[in-house]
């Protein structure tokens, strides 16, 4: 599926990290592949309202479990990852119209 959404489809997701020699390029790569995947998924299934923190909150565990992928490759989902994610988090839900809280829709994070 491709992003409709042309506002979506022209961010450079999680731009911070892929610039930083301190994370892996191929993990980056795999989140922002993540983020991709949460555009695609509010396009195809377009929930309301709160309902679209499942899709956050599946997201956002994809992403607890790529931080063990960074571990192994000596580097970690740490203070400029958890702000570029969250960000880009915010910055798809706001170009979908939502209304919504960031720390509700990061909220299983554990990084």
């Amino acid at each position: 599926m491709t992003i409709e959404n042309q506002t979506v489809a022209q961010r450079k997701f999680l731009a911070s990290m892929i610039e930083d020699d301190y994370y892996p390029k191929h993990l980056v790569e795999k989140g922002q592949w993540l983020l991709a995947a949460l555009a695609e998924r509010i396009e195809k299934e377009a929930p309301k309202g709160s309902a679209v923190y499942a899709l956050t909150h599946a997201t956002t565990e994809a992403f607890n479990e790529l931080q063990e992928e960074f571990y192994e490759a000596e580097s970690e989902i740490e203070t400029v990852a958890r702000e570029a994610i969250a960000e880009d988090i915010g910055f798809i839900l706001d170009a979908y119209g939502y209304e919504f809280d960031i720390e509700e829709a990061i909220a299983p994070r554990d990084w």
